[in-house]
């Protein structure tokens, strides 16, 4: 009986250990690497010209202290028709979320832009995965962005993965056809099969819409406000 109390306190003891919080000591805390490349895609859409689109983040760091980048690159006909970089420095403020600040380089399309990026990433309830940003420019410009993402297993292998991104601007900026308030958002769904959890093909539909002064602009320009687009590409990370 005293056995049986003792393995009994024991393991009281083991599982209320086991679920303190985790701190890595200097000793523990490595640097690590990852790189993600969420969508490497091609779409099928209204317009004659079929996009390329690749949209990439990866990081450097150790627990609390990282170095991320993110990329957005479109390319149509082999010319790039936009292209964005961000480098932030991330820091862990709690379980799956960090605080972001960085820079962020709009290479196309032209004029290049500079922004000033404070942002936060992370794992939301129910498993919703958070992106949103701040975006203040060289001239006082100001932007905004919030992405989420969710994903659904439906087996161990297949994924179904809906996803849903705004852009918000406080000022009209004719050369990029982009208007103050709500602008643009895109909304996706893709499934996917993991044929190894770091890589997996996917099949979907990804439609995007202007709005407001945004879609003003892109009227006049001649160019359609919305499109649905259906996509194949893969999903990888390492």
């Amino acid at each position: 009986m005293k056995n049986l109390s003792k393995k009994l306190t024991l393991t009281l003891w083991a599982t209320a250990l086991s679920s303190l919080p985790v701190i890595a000591h200097e000793g523990d805390d490595p640097m690590l690497t990852r790189v993600m490349i969420d969508q490497f895609e091609w779409r099928d859409g209204d317009d004659e010209a079929d996009p390329y689109v690749l949209e990439a983040q990866g990081w450097i760091g150790k627990d609390l202290h990282k170095l991320w980048i993110k990329t957005d690159v479109e390319r149509v006909d082999g010319e790039t028709e936009e292209a964005e970089i961000q480098a932030l420095y991330s820091r862990a403020i709690a379980p799956f979320w960090d605080v972001q600040v960085g820079v962020r380089q709009d290479l196309k399309p032209t004029p290049e832009r500079e922004w000033g990026v404070i942002g936060i990433q992370g794992l939301a309830p129910y498993f919703f995965e958070i992106d949103a940003a701040l975006f203040v420019g060289d001239s006082g410009d100001t932007g905004a962005r919030l992405s989420a993402e969710y994903e659904w297993m439906l087996t161990q292998k297949v994924v179904l993965s809906p996803e849903v991104s705004v852009n918000f601007y406080g000022q009209n900026d004719m050369h990029r056809l982009t208007g103050s308030g709500l602008s643009d958002g895109q909304a996706g769904l893709r499934l996917r099969y993991e044929i190894r959890r770091e890589f997996a093909p996917y099949i979907g539909v990804n439609w995007t819409k202007s709005f407001g002064n945004t879609a003003d602009f892109v009227r006049e320009h001649g160019e359609p406000t919305s499109d649905a687009q259906w996509v194949a590409g893969v999903r990888a990370w390492f």
